[in-house]
């Protein structure tokens, strides 16, 4: 199929993950990837799945089941010119790597006078919406954007999921994706040529005029089936994709609170201490004077994820709530 004289092609976010792997291992010999089960069985969400056959046992590395163990490896293999990519199976799952990441990924170029960068890609899921229940559909992609030394990358989009691996191969230090296993299943077209995208900058995803609709990953599809409900009601909102949550692209969404004049930030973290919170005091910090109402946040409800559909669903920020939170905050005299 053709668009705009463009080849497009019918895929999935799973598929275009799956072709970004496979293409910087075709174009640079020092990228492998590493993780549990991500070679015999495919992956845990199939992303791998066909990669061990194409490339052999080298390049496609099932681990053991020990984060510590393996993520420690990535980074030893990054500090000695490869390009690993090393896969996670969930973000809960990463707390076992965090010494790994925390002390000795973010803090070794710092630590070694600038001497040693380490060229790591950590890619994980994250999120709920699956019925995985506490152990394994949190999200804490949040916490990695406190620490400085690495960036935290969260694709939404079909575009990002192809292209932000390459450009965070290329980076000279240590990147991390979040991918929502959510949208893993999500279908869609891309530009048969599609490759490498910028990974430093947000993208306003619908423009308008009322409030700013400020959300990542997942939860940003949700703001836009919003905005659409709220088109209905005379009200237009602007929809921002952060897509980068460290280092944030404050000057995207400072300008679009200069405009609109309100901000509401959707965030499928818990509420303390979230990126939400963090954007909000910017927000606060920097553009004070342009706001009509006072920033507000919809995030999850904090409790550890719950198991049971209903209670998932509850826990979650769903499009009503945003819809509703957003006549309030527009109409509010």
């Amino acid at each position: 199929m053709s668009n705009n004289g463009k080849q497009m092609i019918q895929t999935t976010y799973r598929e275009a993950m799956r072709e970004a792997i496979r293409e910087a291992m075709r174009q640079d010999e020092r990228v492998f990837l590493m993780g549990e089960d991500v070679g015999r069985y495919g992956g845990c969400f199939a992303v791998s799945k066909g990669l061990l056959q194409e490339f052999g046992p080298e390049r496609i590395r099932d681990t053991p089941l020990s984060e510590s163990a393996f993520v420690g490896m990535g980074i030893g293999a990054a500090m000695n010119g490869m390009r690993p990519i090393v896969e996670v199976m969930t973000v809960n799952f990463s707390l076992l790597a965090s010494d790994q990441i925390l002390n000795n990924a973010a803090t070794i170029l710092h630590m070694s006078g600038g001497l040693f960068n380490i060229p790591v890609v950590i890619r994980m899921a994250t999120g709920a919406g699956r019925q995985l229940a506490a152990q394994h559909a949190h999200s804490l992609e949040g916490w990695y954007a406190h620490i400085p030394g690495i960036k935290v990358l969260t694709p939404a989009t079909l575009e990002d999921a192809r292209g932000m691996l390459w450009t965070a191969l290329e980076d000279p230090d240590p990147v991390l994706i979040f991918e929502n296993n959510t949208l893993y299943n999500m279908e869609g077209q891309l530009p048969a040529n599609a490759g490498p995208v910028d990974i430093d900058k947000a993208k306003v995803c619908r423009e308008g005029r009322d409030i700013t609709l400020m959300s990542y990953s997942a939860s940003l599809f949700k703001a836009l089936e919003a905005a659409q409900l709220l088109a209905q009601e005379g009200i237009e909102a602007e929809v921002i994709d952060l897509r980068t949550l460290r280092p944030l692209d404050e000057a995207t969404f400072l300008a679009s609170v200069a405009k609109t004049h309100r901000a509401l930030i959707v965030d499928e973290g818990w509420r303390s201490g979230s990126i939400a919170a963090e954007i909000s005091a910017r927000i606060m910090e920097q553009a004070f004077y342009e706001l009509d109402a006072p920033v507000e946040r919809l995030c999850s409800a904090e409790v550890p994820m719950p198991y049971a559909k209903h209670m998932e669903y509850a826990a979650l920020p769903q499009v009503e709530t945003i819809v509703s939170t957003v006549i309030r905050m527009v109409t509010h005299e």
